[in-house]
């Protein structure tokens, strides 16, 4: 499987896949229903406007050919976005996008189809689809729906974003745009988008789970352009916040001034910035955006479909050392308004922090259903879809490199020539480990001090040798939002991390 080879973690793209049956229509009976309250225990014995008996009905079709497992996955979500460019409001948009996709698993074969028409005859014909995947008589009984309550509410639905008015949100943008095209007469093009989101889904399956879910996502971005006209330099920066929450998230964590000026600085000291050095040396990486590495090199490692299929260099090692003692990563989706968070997983799992390395010791794979029964163990909140149109995988949440006990100025202090990484442009990541990642922004470090500006950078690297070359972890932690790219499906992170040093690397440069 090469699923894994080249990522971007910034990827907003997905491609479709099953098969699509019939034409959409909007029903009141459930689209009225994305509240709060309905999360916790669909109205009046309905699915989506379908009785529950239907809905055994239509698991019973899904299994009529002999499968072992078979799931309804039903979703309403509603996006809103808006975006400004060249001082006007140039886009304004609404989606709604209504549907269901039904599983069958056999083995490890999984058949899958999908509909947007919510009737009981469309949603036969994607559940013989999905069915197709077996070829013999059924003789599993499904078990009888218990609706589920969510044993707890880790976002905020008290205010969700899709209820504020458009001209607050265009306020939001504007602020966020006039103040990176205010900071500095060298910003010559400023890109403020926004765009927010809530999802009601249910998902039903032949072993009796009911439960639901109501999840609210908002971004706001910044991407700006920066003109030396002295010396026709011309550089990019980009910087963003959101998470599951309210539009509070712009004034409790950073404001839309905030992250204007932080897009803006980042492309003006680009201007100054020098061509990096290359060879091998010691690499600092900052908060923030240093997590895309560990999200791409290790967390995507530790997926459990690449695995168990012994196509990660993870395979089979479970128990060991993998990485420095002092490196502990884990990935949790349970913190409170992350972009990653999530109440249940896309498969009813409910979510939990779960430890993948554990003082360099490798004690998990982030797992759905179908590689927990693989691999003999326990799902562990990791199956994810980007909407119903979409088989479940193996999916990171809110990966994180545990914070340590150095101060993040003594690990500057500690290098007397080295590389400080700070913004990144992407990158690519191999089977084996091996890694290329792009740095937009990073900084010399001379005498324990930075020193001036670099770019054209790359980091390059393994996995394994990077995490067993960490010999220093700062005890600071910042967050960075992500949309992560597998296998044709694009979803919702956070990754983490601390300033870490890594006490040799290969810097690529000029």
């Amino acid at each position: 499987m090469n699923n894994w080879n080249r990522r971007d973690f910034l990827k907003t793209a997905g491609a479709g896949m099953g098969i699509a049956i019939g034409s959409g229509m909007l029903f009141s009976q459930f689209v009225s229903g994305c509240n709060p309250k309905e999360a916790d225990a669909p109205a009046g014995g309905l699915v989506f406007g379908l009785a529950e008996e239907d809905v055994k009905k239509l698991l019973e079709v899904a299994l009529g050919k002999g499968g072992e497992f078979a799931e309804l996955y039903f979703e309403h979500t509603i996006t809103n976005s808006v975006t400004m460019a060249e001082d006007i409001i140039k886009e304004s948009s609404e989606r709604i996008e209504l549907g269901v996709g039904v599983r069958v698993i056999k083995g490890q074969q999984q058949g899958y189809g999908y509909t947007n028409d919510i009737n009981f005859d469309s949603i036969k014909s994607a559940a013989l689809t999905a069915a197709a995947i077996a070829n013999s008589n059924s003789n599993k009984n499904i078990a009888n729906l218990e609706r589920k309550a969510l044993k707890r509410h880790i976002y905020d639905l008290n205010r969700p974003l899709y209820e504020m008015k458009l001209n607050p949100k265009i306020d939001l943008i504007k602020e966020a745009y006039i103040a990176a095209q205010n900071f500095d007469s060298r910003i010559q093009k400023v890109t403020a988008a926004m765009s927010d989101s809530l999802e009601k889904i249910t998902i039903a399956n032949s072993n009796g789970l009911l439960i639901s879910d109501v999840r609210p996502q908002t971004r706001l971005f910044v991407q700006v352009t920066a003109v030396d006209e002295k010396t026709g330099v011309t550089t990019s920066a980009f910087a963003s916040e959101g998470g599951r929450m309210g539009a509070d998230v712009y004034s409790r964590v950073k404001t839309p001034t905030d992250i204007g000026k932080e897009a803006a600085n980042e492309a003006i000291i680009l201007l100054s910035a020098k061509p990096a050095p290359a060879g091998e040396m010691p690499v600092v990486l900052d908060k923030e955006q240093s997590g895309v590495m560990i999200h791409e090199s290790v967390g995507h490692p530790l997926e459990a479909d690449a695995n168990w299929k012994g196509q990660s260099n993870m395979s089979g090692r479970m128990g060991e050392m993998v990485a420095a003692p002092i490196v502990t990563i884990y990935d949790d989706a349970t913190i409170p308004n992350l972009r990653g968070s999530l109440n249940i997983d896309d498969e009813g799992t409910e979510t939990k922090k779960v430890m993948l390395i554990e003082n360099g010791r490798l004690t998990a794979y982030m797992n759905d259903l179908l590689a927990a029964k693989i691999m003999k163990t326990e799902p562990n909140g990791h199956g994810r879809r980007e909407s119903y149109q979409f088989m479940p995988i193996p999916r990171m949440n809110n990966t994180i490199l545990a914070k340590g006990d150095s101060d993040p100025e003594e690990i500057i202090k500690s290098v007397k020539k080295g590389f400080y990484a700070v913004s990144y442009q992407g990158g690519m990541v191999e089977n084996t480990g091996t890694f290329t990642f792009s740095v937009n922004l990073g900084y010399m470090i001379e005498d324990g001090k930075l020193t001036y500006p670099l770019k054209n950078a790359t980091l390059i690297g393994s996995n394994l040798k990077i995490m067993q070359d960490v010999d220093m972890i700062g005890n600071d932690t910042g967050f960075f939002l992500g949309t992560c790219g597998k296998e044709g499906q694009s979803v919702p992170v956070t990754c983490g991390t601390p300033t870490l040093r890594i006490s040799k690397m290969t810097v690529g440069g000029n």
